[in-house]
């Protein structure tokens, strides 16, 4: 019986060594914050799918398997990985055998995981077999520009925080095959992911002089034009509205139609017109949480706008559309948090009673949401009741959670530096001295600078 055991195991560890040179999902750092973030690309990755024609499917179809994997819902990842075969041919690709590594890569892993290794052995067989065919000088991996592209594609889907690594991966396809309207595509995509996650002119530049060519050369892109009007926005209002009107009246694929919504909900007087799209969007897709929540924001950015008849007007409709955001995915934090500050509008108890139930979930979310917690519930605290010492403790206890993102750690920062000041003014020295120990011990002495960001970004739960 031990030896047996001492055999498996020894099997799978030289299994393992393998695996770990494939080029697929597994091997290539794709990150999520938390399943919620998972859920949402999943959902992302349907649309994806169903309505862009461009020969992506199959990645995509395999990235979504590698996602059911991470659920451990290992049929529907081998049922997908099947499906993902089948994009292949009905795509036409050229050089299938490159594409169908990511595939073959994906499947073993996935039969590992179970503990099939007669399986996982099948694949790798099969993929030492392409590699041999290929003159690769490694045995289970081969870096053709398409295999390059597959997983600059992959990063790119999970987050644009990722142009910069997908960037690369696209220029190294480039390398390889110069011509290639694909990789170009992708480079277009991912610079300007890097533009919107560094605001750098350079990256503008760039990234709006290849996106011309692309929507010259694809007028079906639609995607595409929305991130040139992204990019136009602050210097060419007309050809925006032409770009952003063509796609509405042409575009079928609701997560194109949010991210038209988006850039039309920060306009001047064009809030009506992004709930509009939004209705037409939930239509489409009306288990599509994300829009729920988009929709509310719209809302609630009238409220903050509008005349007091607006004002009370879309106080309602905020609140149902962050209902239905919760009822679609009872783990989506964003909307719970916006319920809580519109409930305290009209009972402030309320308000904090919603952050103490947050609280029991928080441990099961991702870190950036638990700093945003923290932030707010701070900030119910300080404003509705004066508590100036409680709000500092939740501050403190944001900025100690690990991870997450700058947006919410800045303005973790700003409050506590705003405090202590408070405090000295007040004669409370004792608390000032307490949150400059605090701060100096995280290396956080002052509050950072603002950081540009686009105001499209100024809300969360974003892809």
């Amino acid at each position: 019986m031990c030896t047996h055991l001492l055999s498996q195991q020894h099997r799978r560890r030289l299994l393992w060594e393998k695996l770990r040179l494939l080029q697929c999902h597994f091997t290539w750092n794709v990150e999520f914050e938390d399943q919620v973030d998972v859920e949402h690309l999943l959902q992302f990755l349907t649309y994806k799918t169903e309505f862009t024609p461009y020969h992506n499917h199959g990645t995509y179809t395999a990235l979504k398997a590698f996602l059911y994997h991470r659920q451990k819902r290992y049929c529907e990842a081998l049922k997908t990985l099947k499906e993902a075969e089948m994009f292949l041919a009905i795509d036409q690709l050229t050089n299938i055998t490159c594409h169908i590594l990511l595939i073959y890569g994906n499947y073993a892993w996935v039969y590992y995981h179970l503990s099939n290794y007669d399986m996982t052995n099948l694949y790798l067989h099969r993929i030492q077999r392409i590699c041999q065919m290929m003159s690769s000088p490694e045995p289970y991996s081969v870096k053709t520009g398409e295999i390059l592209a597959q997983k600059g594609w992959s990063l790119l889907a999970a987050g644009f925080r990722n142009g910069p690594k997908a960037k690369q991966c696209f220029e190294m396809a480039l390398r390889q095959d110069l011509f290639n309207l694909q990789f170009w595509s992708g480079l277009a995509v991912s610079l300007y992911a890097t533009w919107e996650h560094l605001q750098t002119q350079e990256f503008w530049g760039k990234a709006k002089e290849l996106l011309e060519g692309i929507v010259l050369m694809q007028p079906g892109n639609y995607e595409m034009k929305v991130y040139l009007a992204t990019l136009l926005c602050r210097i060419s209002e007309q050809r925006v509205n032409h770009l952003l009107e063509e796609v509405v009246e042409q575009s079928r694929n609701p997560e194109v139609l949010r991210k038209v919504a988006r850039l039309y909900m920060f306009m001047p007087q064009s809030l009506p017109l992004a709930i509009s799209i939004l209705k037409e969007a939930i239509a489409l897709a009306p288990t599509y949480d994300i829009l729920h929540y988009d929709l509310g924001m719209c809302y609630r950015y009238q409220m903050e706008r509008g005349s007091p008849e607006e004002r009370a007007a879309s106080f309602k409709p905020a609140i149902e559309s962050f209902q239905r955001a919760v009822e679609v995915n009872s783990l989506f934090f964003d909307p719970m948090l916006e319920l809580a500050k519109l409930y305290g509008m009209e009972v402030p108890d309320q308000e904090e009673e919603v952050y103490a139930n947050l609280a029991e979930k928080a441990p099961h979310t991702s870190a950036s949401c638990r700093q945003a917690l923290c932030l707010q519930w701070g900030d119910f605290l300080l404003q509705k009741k004066g508590l100036k010492d409680k709000a500092s403790e939740k501050y403190m206890a944001g900025l100690l959670i690990a991870g997450g993102h700058s947006k919410e750690k800045d303005q973790l920062v700003s409050r506590l530096v705003d405090l202590a000041k408070k405090f000295q003014e007040e004669s409370e020295v004792g608390h000032a001295e307490a949150i400059r120990s605090f701060l100096q011990a995280q290396g956080l002495r002052e509050a950072p600078a603002q950081r540009q960001r686009p105001w499209w970004l100024s809300y969360r739960a974003l892809r």
